[in-house]
């Protein structure tokens, strides 16, 4: 069993930036951050390995969000920059092992 506790979210006007965390339970080989927003389906933001690699889920985020970890604090970061108010979205903290596990998600609201 694996617990994240997400934070970091909140309200930022367009072009300003957030950090979102996540800590984990314990150490696992991929975490990464999904977001959903108003009546729409949960999407891929980002995802990492324990070595690193990363990859983004389409070009609306890259050059904008960066995706990193702490191993040694069992801890996801996703940095936000140059944010749009079609960024805003309730984001979530993913983790994959035998089965997938959620945060319980930290709203992020981009005013215009």
């Amino acid at each position: 069993q694996v617990q994240l506790v997400e934070s970091g979210g909140g309200l930022v006007q367009a072009g300003g930036s957030l950090r979102l965390s996540c800590a984990a339970s314990r150490s696992i080989n991929i975490m990464g951050w999904y977001r959903q927003a108003p009546g729409k389906q949960r999407e891929l933001v980002a995802r990492i390995t324990s070595g690193g690699s990363t990859n983004y889920a389409d070009s609306s985020v890259k050059g904008r969000f960066t995706i990193s970890r702490d191993n040694g604090k069992n801890t996801v970061y996703l940095q936000m920059t140059s944010l749009k108010p079609e960024d805003t979205a309730v984001y979530y903290c993913y983790a994959a092992a035998v089965r997938d596990y959620w945060g319980q998600g930290t709203q992020v609201t981009v005013s215009s």
